[in-house]
């Protein structure tokens, strides 16, 4: 637990002054040496496996806030909450042998894991809660992934102002087994101020990496070229890629 806190205080740390410091040349070398060495301590330290705590039901927050968007606020998506999201669709493309289209019933349909976790976010607040959907692992098996895949994108329906919403994890964190694909939060369909009516749970990452209204999920060799290059909406704003607690 110790160790967790740690990490967690280092990379609040770090991304607390990056909004100015990080938009410099030098100080973008360090966030990106500063990554690297993150991301192999805790593998390290933990091993590629190693799981993120788990609580009891006695652990799970009375309240379990939103954050960041907490609405897409588009006709798109009101059309979609509306119907009850029964014409929304994930998409699962890039690098796959077998290219796919899930309801959210085919979602719901698939292998179930449900964990009990702590959501820790970069801004200092926590909370625990219990969420349930398939495991990334196996939608990524479902579709088949290409020797060259090297990175999992995953495509957003929020928009910022600036660009839309997007996010991206290595295959170690893609086929970690408490990384899942939520569609319930303690028991009932995700809320819209958490992200519905999908969302990633990527339990040994800060908030930001855990993407909400997902929309798709795409595999590709590279980062390079996709929005600002560095993996994600706050990435290319300064944060670190590897947000590991």
């Amino acid at each position: 637990m110790k160790r967790r806190n740690v990490l967690a205080g280092l990379s609040a740390g770090v991304l607390a002054g990056c909004s100015k410091i990080g938009a410099t040349k030098p100080m973008q070398k360090l966030f990106g040496a500063a990554d690297g060495w993150h991301r192999e301590m805790q593998r390290t330290l933990g091993g590629p496996e190693a799981l993120a705590r788990e609580f009891s039901p006695a652990d799970i927050s009375p309240f379990f806030r939103g954050n960041g968007t907490l609405d897409p606020g588009t006709a798109s998506y009101a059309a979609h909450e509306a119907s009850g999201f029964a014409d929304w669709q994930l998409g699962v493309t890039g690098l796959v042998a077998r290219p796919l289209a899930l309801s959210l019933a085919q979602v719901r349909a698939l292998p179930q894991r449900t964990q009990i976790t702590r959501h820790d976010c970069v801004e200092g607040w926590s909370a625990i809660g219990q969420w349930t959907g398939p495991q990334l692992k196996t939608i990524l098996d479902l579709a088949g992934l290409r020797p060259e895949a090297r990175y999992i994108v995953f495509r957003c329906a929020d928009n910022l102002g600036d660009g839309d919403y997007y996010e991206s994890i290595d295959l170690v964190d893609a086929y970690h087994p408490q990384t899942i694909v939520a569609h319930q939060l303690n028991g009932a369909p995700l809320p819209i101020k958490n992200g519905a009516p999908l969302r990633m749970r990527i339990e040994r990452q800060l908030g930001y990496k855990h993407a909400k209204f997902v929309t798709g999920i795409d595999a590709v060799a590279s980062l390079q070229g996709i929005a600002g290059g560095k993996g994600g909406y706050w990435e290319d704003r300064g944060y670190q890629w590897y947000a590991g607690i």
